[in-house]
């Protein structure tokens, strides 16, 4: 496969300064050796806990920060010199709806940002109306964007990011905030894209989407890359395991410490349900496991089920399993 993106040993330090009177400078890395390349046409996954250093690397893959070592060539371009002449040829959307101009309709929006990139006006006549098509917005074309629902303000942000035909496009996090409906119908249009040859850089928090979406994925902690593969092939890395869910309640952090111990369990992952905690654990010993589990927590064992492994257990297992 062709390579739309490598990246080279990228490295990004940030300094701050703490102390009032004594002032103490502390050098922190926000990216540190990472290297990968992205393939001409693919959908790339760039995925890992908050402050991995995701959005860092976006910003340095699209001329929006300089490395501080390292390079990153986009479409045979240096991202760092040659920025000129590659802003041209690349897409760049963050989540959320910012982008956009609410007093004007999704047709102004569209014409405003082609201006800014130069396209001629006999391009935008054709163009304009498909990319209006393309994101299910042909009959909503004239109204106001501050009419419209979230989910057709985030697809007109996408196609917005696609007046100027770029051949990659950097989609960060695009489907934050949107419900069911509106995520589906933006990972369609994601998917499209892909499918007519736009090379694609995807962040997202959403493991189910970039399983269905990404031909790759890198997923990034601490600013290093700790695994790239396909889906398929990360979620290998939990085959042999299932993983026994627990619902709990009113249990205590000893108790808790004690599940940690058990005979066969892997690293326990916990997330707050209501009043409930939910316990996931991964284990070679389901039956084990669930016995050790009843015996433990008794009264405070409000459901148990043993279910396969996915790619989010695979990717638990990869950065710790712990919210940041």
């Amino acid at each position: 496969m062709d390579q739309a993106i490598r990246v080279e040993h990228l490295e990004r330090e940030y300094i701050s300064e703490t102390g009032f009177w004594k002032k103490q400078r502390k050098v922190v890395k926000a990216v540190n050796d990472l290297s990968f390349t992205v393939g001409r046409g693919e959908i790339f996954g760039l995925l890992g806990p908050n402050g991995a250093g995701k959005t860092t690397t976006i910003k340095m893959m699209t001329t929006l920060l300089l490395p501080t070592a390292g390079k990153v060539e986009v479409l045979g371009l240096d991202a760092a010199r040659q920025h000129e002449a590659l802003r041209g040829r690349i897409g760049v959307i963050f989540g959320g709806e910012r982008s956009l101009y609410w007093r004007l309709s999704a047709r102004e929006n569209l014409q405003y940002f082609a201006d800014l990139y130069r396209v001629p006006r006999a391009r935008q006549r054709v163009l304009i109306p498909e990319l209006l098509e393309r994101a299910g917005l042909a009959d909503a074309a004239d109204r106001r964007v501050e009419t419209f629902s979230k989910g057709m303000k985030q697809r007109l942000t996408i196609v917005r990011g696609l007046v100027n035909d770029p051949e990659v496009l950097f989609l960060d996090e695009p489907t934050i905030g949107l419900d069911p409906v509106g995520a589906h119908e933006l990972r369609e249009l994601v998917a499209g894209l892909a499918h007519g040859g736009t090379t694609i850089v995807l962040t997202t928090h959403y493991m189910a989407e970039a399983e269905v979406l990404c031909n790759r994925i890198g997923i990034i902690q601490k600013g290093q890359m700790v695994a790239l593969d396909t889906p398929a092939n990360l979620k290998r890395l939990a085959v042999g395991f299932s993983v026994v869910e627990a619902a709990v309640q009113n249990v205590s952090a000893r108790e808790i410490d004690r599940v940690r111990t058990l005979p066969g369990a892997g690293q326990v992952s916990q997330s707050a349900l209501g009043a409930r905690l939910i316990l996931q654990i991964p284990t070679e010993s389901p039956d084990g496991v669930s016995t050790g589990l009843r015996d433990i927590l008794g009264s405070g064992l409000v459901d148990l089920r043993v279910r396969d492994a996915t790619l989010e257990d695979a990717y638990l297992r990869l950065v710790g399993g712990k919210a940041s």
